[in-house]
């Protein structure tokens, strides 16, 4: 069945994407199954299947998180300590395990859709939608690690969260010392911790002696589980999920040994985007960012534009508050991203060279071309304060597409062949540290 002269998505293919979002991936699979013998009734049609012009979500919903109350300095049951022993499959093999797994048929589908000629909304991607049904994979954490669930309820609602507790922090609480702590916010259709098994941050973590905190975007905010990155009342401090956030990360620093001048937010995609509005509502709060795959702040306003925006970036110029402390960045963006063109990443640097010249520091700008048999060719900017501290990096990846790069194949939407973005990202922020005055 040939449908690459239309325009439309296929009614039936619209109906099997809402049963297999539901969970229901046996009636979507007889439902394909059917059409692609030619034994079914297409009663589906455009006017009552979902707008096109809408964020779809291609992930079943997870499990509600436990309130942290009672468990969140908690050592590992005896239980959970057997399981970390004696579980000795990679994320890889338990991804291929999941009950979860796509049904042959479906990915079959899914293969035959790649060559399909249709408009469907940019915040589908058809490659990822495999790897989106199994994007709740537990990470495997060393002995004496923690991976702690929480409920953090402020006066902007209610967000779950994961944070993971090195094997080290003990110890550096009993030595009295204060250690960094990094904010990591998911993409569209991912988890907390699918997005801690693609980046590889907790291990990260473990060798840099950091905690890490991961939100989540729950579905009642977001129906693909999207930071609102493109709404006003999300784009403003004291409001909206950015001042959730802030209140988040400041009851970490409260509650855990942590350095107060060692905080930083990173994100991919959408949670990108909400990490460049924090660097601009709660400057104060952070010491450095890191961006990939993002948009710049306040380059849409509404769903329309930020799909617009998405496939071609911002038509107008932000109304950056004047004055603004500038938070130093990290940015990675491929070239070949076909779900946030890159233009995103080359507006989000614009912005980041606005608030340096404000600052009206002596500025050192240097460009590289970096590669190697094991990585992407990348083009690299370096802005250099006159003490010599990177106050901004930008990474052009050439090849690369929307993804994180050097990531786990075990988590979505990564591309294991390199640069290694957590590695370089934690290497920028821990060359900062934030100032007062």
């Amino acid at each position: 069945m040939d449908f690459s002269k239309f325009n439309i998505t296929p009614p039936h293919l619209k109906e099997a994407m809402e049963l297999m979002k539901s969970g229901r991936l046996k009636e979507a699979t007889t439902l394909i199954q059917n059409n692609l013998s030619g034994n079914v009734s297409d009663s589906t049609t455009p006017d009552n299947t979902s707008n096109a012009n809408t964020m779809k979500d291609v992930t079943p919903d997870r499990p509600t998180l436990q309130d942290s109350a009672t468990t969140k300095k908690s050592k590992p049951t005896e239980k959970a300590k057997s399981t970390k022993t004696e579980n000795r499959t990679t994320p890889e093999e338990r991804a291929n395990q999941s009950p979860n797994k796509l049904p042959d048929s479906i990915q079959s589908l899914t293969d035959k859709i790649k060559n399909f000629k249709i408009d469907l909304p940019s915040m589908i991607d058809i490659n990822g939608m495999s790897a989106g049904l199994n994007t709740h994979i537990e990470p495997t954490i060393p002995e004496n690690a923690q991976f702690l669930q929480g409920t953090f309820k402020s006066s902007q609602g209610s967000h779950d969260y994961r944070l993971y507790i090195p094997a080290s922090y003990t110890q550096a609480v009993e030595q009295g010392l204060h250690v960094p702590l990094i904010v990591m916010l998911h993409g569209c259709t991912q988890s907390p911790e699918d997005f801690a098994v693609g980046t590889g941050m907790n291990e990260l973590a473990e060798q840099y002696q950091c905690l890490i905190v991961y939100p989540a975007q729950p579905v009642s905010a977001n129906p693909n589980r999207c930071w609102n990155w493109f709404k006003p009342t999300d784009q403003q401090q004291g409001q909206g999920e950015p001042a959730w956030l802030a209140e988040l990360t400041q009851s970490i620093i409260k509650g855990y040994a942590v350095d107060p001048s060692r905080v930083y937010i990173a994100g991919l995609s959408a949670g990108a985007a909400m990490a460049v509005i924090m660097a601009e509502t709660y400057p104060e709060l952070y010491a450095a960012i890191g961006v990939h795959s993002g948009l710049a702040y306040r380059s849409a306003t509404n769903l329309p534009s930020a799909l617009m925006t998405m496939r071609k970036g911002s038509t107008s110029s932000p109304n950056l508050a004047p004055n603004q402390k500038f938070v130093p960045m990290i940015v990675f963006h491929g070239d070949q991203d076909q779900t946030v063109n890159i233009r995103n990443g080359e507006q989000i640097v614009e912005q980041a060279k606005l608030r340096l010249q404000a600052q009206k520091m002596t500025l050192d700008r240097q460009q590289h071309e970096i590669g190697s048999k094991k990585s992407y060719r990348i083009t690299q900017l370096k802005v250099i304060d006159d003490k010599g501290l990177n106050q901004l990096e930008y990474w052009k990846i050439h090849g690369a597409g929307h993804n994180w790069a050097g990531g786990s194949s075990a988590g979505s939407y990564t591309d294991p062949k390199g640069p290694d973005a957590s590695k370089e990202m934690m290497r920028f922020f821990l060359q900062h540290e934030q100032t007062t005055g």
